[in-house]
């Protein structure tokens, strides 16, 4: 019996280094992937940077190299004197910052719908908007393209957001966000003679900041990023965003690799100043939407 007792601790204490062994085992492995991941994504990024700074004789002589002994910055005033990237920056900021605007109202009002209110068809919408997020973006240009030339808003802001106003991920991150809300909170409002709006905009939505922050950054980033749908729909060069605006730099000045990767990185430096500052925010809001 007294070795039955004292072996309990024994045993105990192994599993404990055992845990403590797979645990350290479990770190390593994942700090292992995660810098070959790092890297896979930094080494072009900084060899994109590194020969922006290269005079454009060098890059044509050795592309490949990291070093130059005449640093300079002509590829950046190049990018600003030859082109309308200033212009692009304006138009990409614009559109993407009214798409932040009404995608976060525009969704987090049916969220809030489908989370608090009961009516006829309720999930048979839920449904229906969650069938968006199995539809590719591609099998939708052509119905795009036709509806926005009959409506003459091609060539227009407007062209660009309403579609991205359109978001069924940000519908069910507001979705779940609102249920996760006690209906305690709603009832009592509710007694005290609130209307649905104004739960809907005095008591809930603050409470959903957490939300708003996760999708208007990953709204603005994705409109940022646009290309194939902002290529079809503008034309002239001065309306142009930035994706649309460097490819077209591309096939214009292809020689000219300096000005080529000066002008991605311009265009690469607010979406990295939107990671660097909201970076917190972005983990909040998928933490507190349940997004796996």
């Amino acid at each position: 019996m007294t070795t039955a007792t004292l072996s309990r601790p024994a045993k105990r204490k192994e599993r404990s280094q055992a845990d403590k062994l797979g645990s350290k085992t479990f770190n390593r492995l994942a700090a292992t992937c995660l810098t070959l991941w790092a890297l896979l994504w930094l080494v072009p990024f900084a060899f994109t940077v590194i020969t922006s700074f290269r005079p454009a004789t060098e890059i044509t002589a050795n592309p490949i190299s990291i070093w130059s002994d005449n640093w300079t910055f002509e590829a950046y005033t190049a990018a600003f004197r030859l082109n309308s990237i200033g212009w692009w920056y304006l138009n990409s900021f614009l559109i993407s910052t009214l798409s932040v605007i009404l995608t976060v109202i525009v969704c987090s009002l049916i969220g809030f719908g489908l989370a608090h209110l009961r009516f006829k068809g309720k999930n048979v919408l839920a449904v229906v908007i969650l069938a968006g997020l199995m539809v590719p973006m591609e099998a939708l240009v052509l119905p795009q393209f036709i509806e926005f030339r009959a409506l003459g808003l091609l060539g227009t802001y407007w062209a660009l957001i309403l579609p991205a106003t359109a978001s069924p991920v940000a519908v069910f991150v507001f979705r779940s966000f609102f249920k996760g809300i006690p209906d305690q909170l709603i009832e009592a409002a509710r007694i005290d003679g609130a209307s649905w709006w104004r739960i809907y905009w005095q008591v809930c939505l603050p409470l959903t900041r957490p939300a708003i922050s996760a999708v208007s950054i990953f709204t603005f980033v994705t409109t940022w990023n646009a290309f194939l749908w902002p290529l079809l729909v503008l034309t002239q060069t001065k309306s142009q965003t930035i994706p649309v605006g460097l490819s077209g730099l591309l096939g214009a000045t292809g020689v000219n690799q300096a000005e080529v990767l000066a002008s991605a990185v311009l265009g690469l430096l607010p979406l990295l100043a939107v990671f660097l500052v909201a970076q917190r925010q972005i983990t909040q809001g998928i933490a507190s939407t349940g997004i796996k």
